[in-house]
């Protein structure tokens, strides 16, 4: 006997999932996409044993509805949503470099690194801390779409999630490090110590800053010491490590960093963190800063209050700011339509949307992307 049911595509930073089911009461199945034809895709979905990810990031409304037999596998017809099929690349550890056994940590030199992995050029996130500094070469390189100027003994630092990419000219020299957020938490007491860093809370404006003069000696001499960890690894290397690492922080924040916000209160810095990660998790479906303001358990006026303090900007448009984030990264994909971004970004129609990008942007959707690809 055939049971109708309804089948959803859900989409983590690098796999599809297929459930059967409401959201809130789902069984999850992993899909392989076999075939493709006009945004059409056939899949091959297990149907035992329910399986479930780890971190589901969204989820379409409606797909199709499907009469599949009972049976260990069958081939499912599922139409892609705009959501799934956007995704800009998002990297770990482990894959951004074939071969990569360690999965907390990766140190390089910036120039072999670049000229290993060309495709990394290209619009992409990481779902790991990331941070270069550069000693030599030129040209321009964006964080979530805000543009910059190389320069030598420049340095920028990436926290999880966000998306960038480079365009250098000529040869490039200097150093990267990438780190994942668990790499800290087992040799720290405080779990949030990194939250600190003006340059880890995710703002690009405080994010890029050039070392100075007097102390690019004593930089470079911190990313020597590590990469000779990696070559001779010894008893309590990775240790080392991190130590040098928080030394380049400490130093950074010291010389580069806003003075006034590292006399910031720890409460405050921890409430602001809270915040950021509620509006990561529901930015699609919570709107109002009163509705965050619940769930902080504070009132607006203080949410408010906070935010402008550490950011400039009020609740409202931290908020506003991570769906037109989304809004560019989905702009990206040139396959998909300005109807089906606005549909995927919960907006009314697509008029609502033009109407919000181009307020924000001064641009069109259309405008901006044409703007991104030439």
């Amino acid at each position: 006997m055939d049971i109708c049911r309804r089948l959803y595509v859900c989409d983590t930073y690098d796999k599809q999932y297929a459930y059967l089911g409401t959201p809130a009461a789902a069984r999850y199945f992993k899909i392989t996409v076999t075939a493709s034809f006009n945004n059409t895709h056939f899949a091959h979905c297990r149907m035992g044993a329910a399986w479930a990810p780890h971190s589901v990031k969204s989820t379409t409304k409606t797909l199709f509805d499907a009469t599949p037999p009972l049976d260990p596998f069958v081939i499912l017809q599922v139409k892609q949503s705009p959501m799934a099929k956007s995704k800009i690349p998002v990297y770990d550890i482990y894959g951004i470099i074939p071969g990569h056994t360690q999965q907390d940590l990766l140190l390089s030199r910036f120039g072999s690194y670049v000229r290993e992995h060309r495709h990394l050029h290209r619009q992409h996130g990481h779902s790991f801390y990331h941070l270069v500094l550069f000693t030599k070469g030129s040209g321009e390189h964006t964080i979530d779409f805000n543009r910059f100027t190389v320069q030598p003994y420049q340095v920028y630092f990436m926290t999880p999630g966000q998306v960038h990419s480079w365009h250098f000219k000529g040869d490039m020299e200097g150093y990267l490090a990438h780190f994942s957020p668990a790499f800290f938490q087992s040799f720290l007491a405080d779990q949030y110590y990194l939250d600190r860093f003006g340059f880890f809370r995710g703002s690009c404006k405080e994010a890029v800053l050039q070392i100075p003069a007097a102390m690019r000696k004593d930089v470079v001499a911190l990313f020597e010491h590590m990469l000779a960890e990696l070559e001779q690894p010894r008893e309590g290397g990775l240790d080392m490590i991190r130590m040098y690492l928080l030394q380049f922080f400490m130093q950074v924040e010291r010389c580069c960093g806003n003075a006034e916000k590292q006399q910031v209160p720890r409460q405050k810095q921890l409430l602001l963190a809270n915040f950021q990660q509620l509006i990561n998790k529901h930015y699609n479906t919570i709107r109002l800063p009163r509705e965050y303001a619940e769930l902080l358990y504070i009132t607006p006026n203080h949410l408010n209050a906070l935010c402008q303090d550490l950011m400039g900007k009020t609740a409202g448009e931290m908020i506003r700011d991570r769906v037109l984030l989304e809004a560019k990264r989905l702009l990206v994909n040139e396959t998909l339509t300005i109807t089906e971004i606005a549909y995927a970004l919960n907006f009314q129609d697509n008029s609502y949307f033009n109407r919000f990008f181009r307020k924000n942007t001064g641009l069109t959707p259309e405008a901006f992307r044409k703007q991104i690809h030439h």
